[in-house]
């Protein structure tokens, strides 16, 4: 039995439409994203002037301001592909899993690459920045299939409690995997130890050039997996009545998710709870329409991992906050939210 809406009652106000207001959340986000990379230029250690700006992006380094500049362009590049791309990443997993706690960091994606590039650095030699690209994507494969096979055991199947709590407990067993491994190799210790924490200050063109035909790809593939997730929420059984072939359309989505989230990790160490805020707040813009949701989880995430990194200057200055654990500050309390809105026994 299909239960019909009700009409409105005379004199009511009508019903939100997000998506009359798209195009100017689109300027509005496109807006904020450029203050913020001008920010990002600008402010550090050492605040600069905007003629030095200019003069950078110029091609001129001959000044200290200049050359303070010319570093932190790629790391503002860096922050935004890796904000957009964990954005994606969050926003794609949640409709894959129909789960509004999936994360790349709360599913233990994110640590299952570090994981393997760990272990990669340690036992197998691997030095090259596109090694630790395709082992970091490995590792975040076979975590993610690992996790969502875990939170599948049992009556009801991969419930949003389940996966959750399965992606929890696996990130913490591949925490202590990864002080493992690292313990007794002193020579690379204190460099994991700093990637580790999820920042964007070794950002260069050369790591850019190395992750961006990965993230390229990513982004296809969630970009063309859209109508695949829209089917998907509305349940296996009706999306396959609709002509849609599930296992290939969630399996598809899933790679390009792992993909993203794989290859961000590989650069700049694990990043949580980007993922899970920016599809959340994007919803609340633009619906839950994936063909909308997505470019707008894209700019998303490069606002807040840029807002982030921003911030973590400012807080700790002359120092750096790095920005895994300003998200993290973000995140918690975001997740803590979304749980108790979604009400723990419902889920």
């Amino acid at each position: 039995m299909t239960a019909t809406a009700a009409p409105p009652a005379p004199g009511a106000a009508p019903a939100r439409r997000p998506g009359r207001g798209r195009p100017l959340w689109l300027l509005a986000v496109l807006g904020v994203l450029a203050a913020l990379m001008f920010a990002s230029l600008v402010i550090g250690s050492r605040d600069v002037p905007w003629s030095a700006v200019t003069a950078a992006l110029g091609g001129s380094a001959e000044g200290f301001d200049q050359a303070a500049v010319a570093k932190r362009i790629p790391r503002t590049l860096l922050a935004v592909l890796a904000g957009a791309a964990l954005g994606v990443s969050g926003a794609v997993m949640q409709g894959v899993t129909r789960n509004p706690l999936a994360d790349p960091g709360i599913l233990g994606v994110n640590m299952g690459a570090s994981l393997a590039v760990v272990t990669g650095i340690a036992y197998f030699g691997l030095t090259t920045a596109t090694g630790h690209i395709w082992t970091a994507i490995a590792g975040a494969a076979v975590t993610a299939v690992f996790v969502y096979a875990i939170g599948s055991l049992g009556r009801g199947g991969a419930t949003p409690l389940k996966l959750a709590l399965a992606g929890s407990a696996t990130a913490a067993a591949l925490a202590s995997f990864i002080t493992a491994v690292v313990l007794p190799r002193g020579d690379i210790a204190e460099s994991v130890r700093s990637w580790q924490i999820g920042g964007v200050g070794g950002g260069t063109f050369d790591s850019l050039a190395q992750v961006a035909p990965f993230l390229a790809a990513g982004f296809a593939v969630c970009v063309l997996s859209a109508r695949g997730l829209d089917l998907l929420a509305l349940g296996d059984d009706l999306a396959a009545g609709l002509g849609e072939r599930v296992a290939l359309a969630r399996s598809a989505a899933a790679l390009g998710a792992v993909a993203l989230c794989g290859a961000v990790t590989a650069v700049t160490g694990p990043i949580g709870f980007v993922g899970l805020v920016v599809p959340h707040l994007c919803r609340l813009l633009v619906g839950v329409g994936h063909r909308w949701l997505i470019p707008f989880s894209a700019l998303g995430g490069a606002v807040l991992l840029t807002a982030a990194d921003v911030a973590g200057r400012i807080i700790a200055r002359p120092a750096e906050l790095q920005v895994g654990i300003v998200t993290a500050l973000i995140g918690a309390p975001f997740f803590i939210y979304v749980v108790r809105r979604q009400k723990v026994r419902e889920l």
